[in-house]
């Protein structure tokens, strides 16, 4: 169709044809409009998906890490006492930091309130009485 548009000159055409031939260049605007978001989307999606998976790789390297760092802890006071009580030990430190971390979270966690945005809805609603106050 688009050669049919480019062979006859437009001050040539009638009024039917330069109409079909603008809603065909709308068409395919609108087409070319929706194909570059979601083409932005995908390369935006796939480095997503590689810096995530990025980081969780760290995460699982920083966890050895971590683990490395504790059986270091037990060697370095199995030099001074019983292995077995060097472990303990360091497990009993790991449990108690552990228990103060999730008290901590889970009173931070309490003082967020629940998932819906209440900020949000409430200044909708305040919009929404405005609205029909207005309207009255």
């Amino acid at each position: 169709m688009l050669e049919e548009m480019n062979r006859t000159p437009p001050r040539e055409k009638s009024t039917a044809d330069l109409a079909a031939d603008l809603t065909t260049s709308l068409k395919r605007l609108l087409q070319d409009e929706f194909r570059l978001p979601l083409a932005e989307l995908q390369t935006k999606g796939k480095r997503f998906g590689i810096g995530a998976g990025l980081v969780g790789f760290a995460g699982i390297l920083a966890l050895f890490g971590g683990a490395t760092l504790i059986a270091a802890a037990v060697l370095g006071l199995a030099l001074v006492l019983p292995g077995w009580l060097a472990a303990v030990l360091v497990g009993a430190a790991l449990l108690l930091v552990a228990g103060l971390a999730a008290l901590v979270g889970g009173k931070e966690a309490s003082r967020a309130g629940g998932p819906a945005p209440e900020e949000s809805v409430d200044r909708v609603r305040e919009d929404v009485e405005t609205m029909k106050q207005v309207r009255s």
